[in-house]
């Protein structure tokens, strides 16, 4: 933060500072704090909220000349408009000070014209100006292909974990002593903290279990942390695999621990996902891979592809195949087959994103499926399905999606 005043306080200014850093690294607030504590004139734009070029170019207008500037752009103004805009505001209101751009968010920028960027880190040949990007990805990333000024780099280290627990303490709850709370997030972050380092799903997991670790208090002391520790570390375990997945809400959270509470006997193992509830398409990734685990490969035309008419199951069955898939166990399918089955099966349409194989991922992580063979293979990898069978039809119950109906076992 030192650094950043420093950098703000000298007489020649930088053209543009490339800010990056993980996200809740302190970057936006930091910069807002600097700003507004230096009373220098200075526009912050989220590129996630700027939708269109125009969106930004208003928005950095406003911000600095007030409301009538956006009304001199044109309707789809263009960057040679805004140049032409802003270097005619610039000479109406000359500033004593360096004006600042803050683009939060500014790896969306790459997703906007070639010529932004390069534009924004030139801005400071037509008036005394700085441009701030605040990144979650490095300048190698980041940089365009067409070339443009270098920004200087300053980078946003992760908190450590003394810090994180300052800062986590200051969120104590006003019905408890502060030393309680902060002994909670001490424990929170015995726990997390080798998987998890980010400050707002730590805070999230704080929030969803600080009530369990305070039920005991009518019988044990605050001090008594041991059996405090005894109490919530089951429940913490069962949180940890979930992290940064957001399956459920502190409302459903709240009545899932109230439900096993009540019912006889813990549910251990793989069922104990039962109660957890996936992500939409995480749903029809688990159904497509039972389908491709139970269901012969070449029965896939017969269950997904239209107009394929009416086959009979004697048609499939070889002589060797008088056995239940169910009873064999599950097949080891391929990545490629999983995907076909999964675009099948599902309601809408969904582009094969990074989105859809991280959720892959995170069902391999939750041991939903398994991966199998070796990591050095060059082929596709392959899966097995993990779930029993009153698993996955309850699944299928709530997405409304009769999986007897595809299962080759019960045609």
């Amino acid at each position: 933060m030192l650094d950043c005043s420093n950098l703000m306080m000298e007489q020649c200014s930088y053209p543009s500072i490339f800010i990056y850093g993980h996200r809740a690294t302190g970057k936006s607030h930091v910069m807002h704090t600097l700003l507004k504590e230096l009373e220098l004139p200075y526009a912050t734009v989220s590129c996630v909220e700027c939708v269109s070029v125009g969106l930004l170019f208003e928005q950095v207008l406003l911000s600095l000349f007030g409301s009538d500037s956006a009304s001199l752009l044109s309707r789809s103004p263009s960057l040679s408009d805004f140049v032409r805009v802003y270097k005619q505001l610039c000479v109406q209101a000359s500033a004593k000070q360096t004006r600042y751009i803050v683009l939060d968010r500014a790896e969306l920028l790459r997703n906007m014209e070639t010529n932004l960027l390069p534009a924004f880190l030139r801005l400071q040949e037509l008036d005394n100006v700085t441009v701030i990007l605040l990144s979650e990805i490095v300048w190698d990333k980041f940089r365009p292909n067409t070339g443009c000024f270098e920004p200087l780099l300053l980078h946003f280290p992760d908190y450590s974990k003394g810090e994180l627990q300052q800062i986590l303490s200051e969120d104590s709850h006003p019905s408890y002593s502060p030393e309680l709370y902060s002994a909670f997030i001490n424990i929170l972050l015995g726990v997390f903290y080798s998987v998890c380092r980010d400050l707002r799903e730590l805070r999230h997991l704080a929030a969803l279990n600080f009530s369990k670790f305070v039920e005991p208090l009518e019988q044990v002391k605050e001090g008594d942390t041991h059996k405090l520790w005894r109490n919530i570390e089951p429940h913490l375990k069962k949180a940890m695999q979930t992290v940064y997945l957001r399956e459920v809400s502190s409302v459903q959270w709240e009545q899932q621990l109230q439900m096993e509470e009540k019912e006889a006997g813990a549910v251990r193992g793989l069922s104990a996902h039962a109660h957890v509830e996936l992500p939409y398409y995480s749903k029809f990734l688990l159904i497509a891979a039972y389908l491709a685990s139970y269901n012969p490969a070449r029965t896939d035309k017969r269950f997904f592809l239209k107009h394929h008419g009416k086959i009979k199951k004697t048609n499939f069955l070889k002589k060797h195949e008088k056995t239940s898939n169910h009873l064999l166990g599950p097949k080891p399918f391929p990545l490629d087959r999983l995907l076909a089955i999964f675009y099948s099966v599902v309601d809408s349409r969904v582009a094969p994103t990074a989105s859809v194989f991280s959720q892959i991922s995170s069902l391999v992580t939750l041991q939903l499926l398994n991966q199998v063979g070796h990591d050095d293979q060059l082929d596709a990898p392959k899966y097995k399905c993990a779930v029993s069978l009153d698993f996955i039809l309850a699944i299928s119950r709530t997405v409304s999606f009769d999986m007897v109906k595809y299962l080759y076992d019960f045609l």
